[in-house]
């Protein structure tokens, strides 16, 4: 064999060497190509002052500690109120889990439940009515991987709802794509306020863009890679029941004047009813079992009024707040609200946009049209939403507005949502995040694996690797017939 035949030769060698090389190495980055991903799956109890839910997830398992978003089955409310009210029975209050978990149990494959997390988490209601009401042996009848029941502070509640929108927005991961995130403060762009106005307590946490002075109302959270400082406060007594309950206490001994409530209206209430919770102070030492007559006067001025004596708007010197004292910086931002009691008939009076004497007002639902004209316009709306929808309204706007600070201009940075991505918005999904570890502290390593691309690239290598042998095996063929040739 001459020199140059052996030197294209040693090229196709060297060539085809490579290519089973480069093969290889694209084929053993395949990981899992070949099996589909498993699904996952996840529960977490929502018992609150007035019901319990339970929330069923899931997520592919191969992008459990990725960028995957974590899609909500099914939402089941437990049947009964909410499981502060079994103090004195424990067992009834575990009863009334089952036909949520029992359904749960329709859903996730029998060989996946022991492995599903599940969780109950406590909010302002219990915090506020019974803290020994978490006791429930009836989930550990059930074949899942309980973890435990734990009541939620108020900033830990702001902030798994702060975490969830912005889960579901992706907005975690938008900034860690563009760059904006790292060790400084990530862009405002994106990352979205969160507001939450429950039973017993309302929560606002959002990323103000400037130091934060006061720590109570500080969390610090490391998500993909990036910090936040974001602020947080969850006020007491201030959610709609608790508020309007405190609304309607009076030093009257027997009759309460409601401004709030229609004309006409009239109901009577005991006073073990009225005076039940912390939130609303008894004038006096009342006999349980007295009974107080409540009468709807119709008048909007009169209901904005006693509203706003619920608050303390009033700040110290130097010193920015939200209302009852309570320091908050400045709104900024877009910001989701959830109104979680809000009726479609209260949310639709809500005005798209604000002026100044809005506060005064019941828009086009005023408390002065008589109930049974009410439940004529409206027969399908709950009775006493058609009460309490002027109150509620009433409180909810001045609660923004003047306890939280927006303003005509920034009211237009509130979405009232339900759900985002077709999954409720509240804590429960951020809760379940946090205690399983879904959002890594630092930015997830790129996991590579042979895409169709890939497949594609590797066919053609392996062509050409094939096509070259065959190349190879020509020449070798043809030096050694020459070389028969030259010795004859």
């Amino acid at each position: 064999m001459d020199y140059k035949a052996k030197t294209v030769a040693g090229l196709l060698a060297a060539t085809c060497v490579f290519s089973i090389i480069a093969l290889i190495l694209s084929v053993v980055n395949v990981k899992d190509v070949f099996l589909p991903p498993i699904t996952k799956y996840g529960l977490v109890f929502d018992a609150g002052s007035t019901h319990t839910a339970l929330y069923i997830y899931r997520w592919p398992a191969d992008k459990e500690n990725g960028t995957g978003i974590v899609s909500q089955v099914e939402a089941c409310t437990a049947p009964g109120s909410g499981i502060s009210s079994y103090a004195n029975n424990p067992a009834e209050a575990g009863a009334i889990l089952k036909p949520c978990l029992d359904k749960a149990m329709k859903i996730i494959p029998a060989e996946q439940q022991r492995d599903t997390p599940t969780y109950l988490g406590a909010t302002a209601g219990m915090r506020l009515l019974c803290q020994t009401c978490l006791n429930l042996p009836a989930i550990g009848e059930y074949p899942v991987d309980f973890r435990g029941a734990q009541i939620l502070t108020g900033n830990e509640e702001g902030s798994f709802g702060w975490i969830t929108i912005n889960y579901l927005l992706e907005t975690l991961v938008k900034v860690r794509a563009r760059g904006e995130g790292g060790e400084g403060l990530p862009s405002l762009l994106y990352v979205v306020g969160a507001l939450d106005l429950g039973g017993a307590s309302t929560q606002i946490t959002f990323l103000p863009g400037t130091t934060i002075d006061d720590s109570s109302t500080r969390s610090l959270l490391r998500l993909y890679g990036a910090n936040y400082s974001i602020y947080t406060h969850s006020y007491l007594c201030y959610g709609q029941n608790q508020a309007l309950k405190m609304l309607m206490g009076s030093p009257s001994p027997q009759q309460i004047s409601h401004p709030c409530y229609p004309v006409g209206y009239q109901e009577n209430i005991t006073t073990s009813d009225l005076y039940n919770s912390p939130c609303v102070r008894a004038p006096s030492t009342p006999s349980p079992a007295q009974v107080l007559t409540v009468i709807g006067t119709g008048d909007p001025a009169a209901c904005s009024t006693a509203i706003q004596k619920l608050f303390n708007f009033t700040c110290g010197t130097n010193r920015t707040c939200g209302f009852n004292g309570v320091y908050q910086l400045p709104v900024r931002g877009q910001f989701f609200a959830v109104l979680g009691l809000c009726s479609q008939l209260q949310c639709g009076a809500l005005p798209h946009s604000v002026g100044v004497q809005s506060t005064a007002l019941c828009w086009q639902y005023p408390p002065a049209l008589p109930p049974l004209q009410m439940q004529e316009e409206f027969p399908t709306m709950n009775r006493t939403h058609l009460r309490d929808v002027c109150a509620a309204s009433s409180y909810i706007l001045t609660l923004l507005l003047q306890g939280y600070k927006f303003n005509h201009t920034t009211w237009l940075d509130i979405h009232f949502v339900q759900q985002v991505a077709n999954v409720d918005v509240g804590w429960t999904l951020g809760y379940m995040l946090n205690l399983t570890n879904m959002i890594p502290s630092e930015t997830p390593q790129r996991v590579v694996g042979l895409q169709r691309s890939n497949w594609v690239a590797a066919t053609v290598l392996l062509a050409v690797m094939i096509i070259l042998i065959f190349c190879l095996l020509t020449v070798i063929c043809c030096q050694k017939n020459s070389s028969g040739y030259e010795s004859l």
